[in-house]
């Protein structure tokens, strides 16, 4: 998913784009890291610091063009690993600024099947990325507020029923690839030539909704009941508010949702590559993925399953742990167009905000 996912909570405390945490004083070496604001959490990067004498620096970006721009901005070395979306890898290999990595270094056997993603993490039989956290794109709603039966099939949106409670999260790639699993296209079939399907539906479920918003306005929409659905959200919105209001809740309805996933690289001209992949092995290891999956930013799958014995009972209830062999069955990749196809999408997108 391109565009980071910011908690209600984090956004209320005033979340800083840069974030540089604290470790230390003696620490003997740094290793500065391009992230997602869920791998800031002091949780998650404290015991790695410790057990390597280390600080970890985090810098927080939003969506992969941002991502790039730093890294173009950036002298060679000056970043050590980068958290980027999984459909994105092939896009920075393509900039030459990936290290390769043996896959027989991480725990592939333990990760769920489906998460490896060979295809997006690999060019040309080189891997140059592991998968790390991963979640769904689908509908998000409150349960006091709805008939959760409706939210079983996404043909209610358009019901009427909801007419002015919905919110639409305002990224084109899963929401229209939402919109054409509604009309029986599959993502990797969406093309030029069924894209116009999509656009009548895209226009009356604009026409539906009380707003099309970020991650922030969406989720504070939903939490404060200015809406009930949100098109678009997942695990990740509303798990973190979970324990302030159990009554968000998120499903897969029988079309379908869309699978996000974020992968993690080391930087080809890292100033420290061996502790940059040690920094990669504890990020996919059952403990790190743990923390990493319940980060105060944001919640997530972990990919390796071995966290599943780290994680608790109650933690894993809301992340659905014992679900996930049917979400992820029920569950598509990202539409992952061309250049005419994204320009063209992005297009339709702009004139359904017009609305």
């Amino acid at each position: 998913m391109s565009k980071t996912r910011f908690p209600l909570r984090a956004a209320l405390a005033g979340t800083a784009a840069v974030v540089t945490l604290a470790a230390p004083a003696m620490a003997a070496e740094e290793l500065n890291a391009l992230i997602w604001c869920d791998h800031a959490d002091a949780d998650l990067l404290k015991p790695f610091e410790d057990a390597h004498d280390v600080r970890v620096n985090t810098k927080e970006y939003e969506g992969t063009a941002a991502g790039l721009a730093i890294l173009d901005q950036s002298q060679p070395g000056d970043w050590d690993v980068m958290v980027i979306d999984a459909v994105d890898v092939g896009r920075a290999v393509e900039r030459g600024v990936f290290a390769p990595l043996d896959p027989a270094e991480f725990p592939m056997g333990d990760y769920f099947p489906e998460l490896t993603l060979d295809s997006h993490n690999s060019v040309d039989g080189t891997t140059y990325a592991v998968t790390e956290k991963f979640g769904y794109n689908t509908i998000a709603f409150n349960k006091a507020k709805v008939d959760e039966a409706d939210m079983e099939d996404m043909g209610s949106l358009w019901s009427g029923k909801y007419d002015g409670k919905i919110a639409i999260y305002d990224y084109y790639l899963p929401v229209m690839g939402l919109v054409g699993l509604s009309q029986g296209v599959a993502t990797k079939d969406l093309s030029a030539a069924n894209l116009e399907t999509l656009r009548d539906p895209l226009y009356k479920l604009k026409a539906a909704s009380r707003q099309v918003s970020d991650v922030v306005a969406s989720q504070t929409a939903l939490a404060t009941g200015e809406v009930d659905v949100l098109i678009g959200g997942g695990e990740w919105l509303t798990a973190v508010l979970h324990s302030e209001n159990p009554d968000l809740d998120w499903t897969i309805p029988k079309q379908g949702a869309l699978l996000w996933a974020q992968s993690i690289a080391v930087l080809k001209d890292s100033q420290n590559p061996d502790l940059a992949k040690e920094f990669v092995k504890y990020i996919v290891s059952p403990e790190g993925q743990a923390r990493l999956a319940t980060s105060s930013c944001y919640w997530g799958m972990p990919v390796n399953k071995k966290a599943g014995e780290v994680l608790d009972d109650s933690q894993k209830a809301v992340l659905r742990w014992d679900q996930q062999a049917d979400y992820l069955s029920r569950a598509q990749l990202y539409p992952v167009p061309d250049a005419d196809l994204d320009a063209e999408m992005q297009s339709m997108w702009t004139d359904m905000l017009q609305q």
